[in-house]
């Protein structure tokens, strides 16, 4: 097992503005530092909003928490993020989405069986992650589906993620001892 490339930093190695963040996210829904917050304490002002964006994409957004944890899993799984696919492989499950799709996702496959509103959402963020655009087609009928607002938060729910695969990956941070790590697809 890795080590993180940042250590926890502790109430007296922080400044006070990294103390100042730190205590809004574990006052906040999170109820901790997991995750990428202890690296990006290094920018607290960086990890001040990113915090206050995630709690917004994870905890107030109106997409279904079914369908918001595929999308986080597909983007944890573009980026062979390890802890975030481990964190939400488990918070997804416990939100209602099939272990089968969560298990075709883990092996970089499309699901045997989606639901309608699965299918699209799988469409729209495997597009998005995989060619960067969007085509016609794809953005129609997620907006049909979901409304322009719900374009809206799949696509930053792609794009908060992605920054927090990205912050994990380059922190290494490790997944618990015993916990199945992803195999990687590039």
């Amino acid at each position: 097992m890795t080590e993180p490339r940042f250590k926890t930093l502790t109430p007296e190695t922080m400044t006070p503005e990294q103390r100042r963040v730190a205590d809004a996210i574990v006052r906040g829904p999170r109820g901790g530092m997991r995750g990428p917050f202890s690296a990006l304490l290094r920018s607290p002002g960086l990890a001040d909003v990113a915090q206050k964006l995630g709690e917004h994409v994870r905890f107030k957004m109106t997409m279904p928490a079914p369908l918001r944890e595929l999308a986080i899993l597909l983007t944890a799984r573009h980026w062979t993020a390890q802890y975030e696919w481990y964190a939400h492989n488990k918070i997804a499950r416990e939100a209602g989405l099939a272990p089968a799709i969560c298990d075709a996702i883990a092996e970089g496959k499309r699901p045997a069986t989606l639901s309608a509103d699965e299918a699209i959402v799988y469409e729209f963020c495997s597009e998005l992650l995989s060619t960067t655009q969007m085509s016609d087609a794809t953005f129609a009928k997620t907006r049909e589906c979901f409304g322009e607002a719900g374009v809206m938060e799949l696509t930053g729910t792609c794009g908060y993620y992605s920054l927090v695969a990205m912050v994990l990956n380059v922190d290494r941070q490790p997944i618990p001892e015993g916990a199945v790590p992803l195999k990687p697809l590039r």
